[in-house]
């Protein structure tokens, strides 16, 4: 793999959530500084991508930030516990995108953004793919970022060089506080960065190639991002983002190219979020049998029901479905990216515990680290303050991690053997 290739594969997971089930939701806080809530979420996310690009170079492992965490803490309760929170963060995220491709498919087969049909649509893609296995969305990955980013980039032209419908004054000023905690939730849109990193095992030079894929893929999709939302506010109303900031994108374009515009986003949304929910959810699965290999998990984890479907399989898709048809989007969107804040602000402690082996600067990590602590410092206050039941589903999640870690682990090595380290 080269650079291009791997920043294809960063752009095609990010933008599947980041554009479709963040950019309304992010828009309700921010108002109309969204569009610098956005790049704002992207220097979070470069500062975090200079720690992973130094630790895939030097560990270019395909477990990744379990690997960093192993490597840093040791295989303990710690590291489990740290890994434990990334992986059903990675399930809450595949819940948040397949809710978003059922909030696209309801008006645009029915007309109607009905919960029941969203439930439906959401469920069924979910468990569409996972019976069809990762091949499937795969190998034509490729033809849909391609399709996904010219209908991004065809409604983005369209809209600036249209008459604005409505003035970005419209909307909410949330000041320096309210822009601050909304790069909380803008984050989440960049998170995908960190799958990049389980590419270093793929390519010739990774100590080169992996920090330029991840700038680039981080710089490309800032620019995607802070063009759609200035199309967004223009093009919606207040009043109709809040009643439609699901669907966000789907109604700007309504008065843009029109109706058949609106068709063209909202199918691409669709092949953008099963593109997401693909990879997103049988990477999860992936690094759940690798811990379930050395102990992490029972070994029941990773027991074969049918050619590629494991018990693994049919626990997170159930836990996955549920979260789902009972959370809404808002909260799932908030809950994983206070979550992604704490398992990569880990990552930055692993990285110091590890910076004579990757020959960082320290002074990158203490900037990084003390930048998205802040950002996680306001994001959680703001919700103490708007919607204090996050905080204690937060607060729950973390805790159901550290206790899961101690009922499931079985017994691990006290260091993973050379030849069966995660992911290999």
């Amino acid at each position: 793999m080269n650079v291009w290739s791997v920043a294809a594969m960063g752009i095609g997971s990010m933008v599947g959530a980041g554009i479709f089930a963040l950019l309304g939701q992010a828009a309700l806080v921010a108002g109309s500084a969204t569009y610098l809530a956005f790049p704002l979420g992207g220097g979070v996310a470069a500062l975090s991508g200079y720690s992973y690009a130094k630790l895939a170079a030097r560990f270019p492992q395909a477990g990744g930030i379990s690997e960093y965490f192993d490597k840093a803490f040791g295989v303990g309760r710690l590291s489990g516990t740290l890994s434990l929170i990334y992986l059903i963060t990675l399930a809450v995220t595949v819940a948040m995108v397949a809710k978003a491709f059922g909030a696209y498919a309801a008006p645009l087969l029915h007309g109607v953004s009905n919960p029941f049909w969203i439930g439906v649509y959401g469920s069924g893609i979910l468990i569409l793919l996972t019976i069809a296995g990762s091949g499937m969305v795969g190998k034509a990955e490729l033809l849909l970022v391609t399709i996904k980013l010219m209908i991004l980039t065809g409604l983005m032209l369209a809209g600036v060089t249209a008459v604005p419908a409505h003035q970005l004054s419209e909307h909410v000023h949330p000041g320096v506080y309210g822009i601050v905690s909304s790069v909380g939730l803008t984050f989440l849109a960049y998170a995908g960065y960190g799958m990049m990193a389980n590419a270093a095992g793929s390519v010739a030079n990774p100590a080169r190639t992996i920090p330029r894929a991840i700038y680039l893929a981080i710089g490309v999709v800032a620019l995607l991002y802070v063009g759609l939302a200035v199309v967004v506010l223009q093009s919606v109303s207040p009043a109709e983002l809040s009643a439609h900031a699901d669907t966000a994108v789907a109604q700007a374009a309504r008065p843009v190219p029109g109706h058949a515009g609106f068709i063209a986003v909202s199918v691409g949304a669709l092949l953008a979020t099963a593109s997401a929910i693909n990879a997103t959810l049988f990477s999860a699965i992936q690094i759940a049998e690798a811990m379930s290999k050395t102990g992490r998990l029972p070994r029941a984890f990773d027991h074969r029901l049918w050619r590629g479907g494991t018990n693994g399989i049919v626990l997170s898709v159930a836990a996955v479905l549920l979260g789902m048809n009972f959370l809404n989007l808002n909260a799932i969107a908030n809950i994983a990216s206070a979550t992604f804040l704490i398992a990569y602000i880990s990552v930055y402690v692993a990285h110091w515990r590890l910076v004579h082996e990757t020959h960082g600067s320290r002074i990158m990590i203490l900037a990084g680290a003390a930048t998205m602590g802040a950002v996680l410092l306001v994001f959680l206050w703001s919700l103490a303050q708007s919607q204090p039941w996050y905080i204690l589903m937060i607060a729950a999640f973390v805790a159901g991690s550290a206790v899961l870690e101690t009922v499931l682990v079985r017994r691990p090595p006290t260091q993973l053997p050379e030849s069966s380290s995660l992911g290999r």
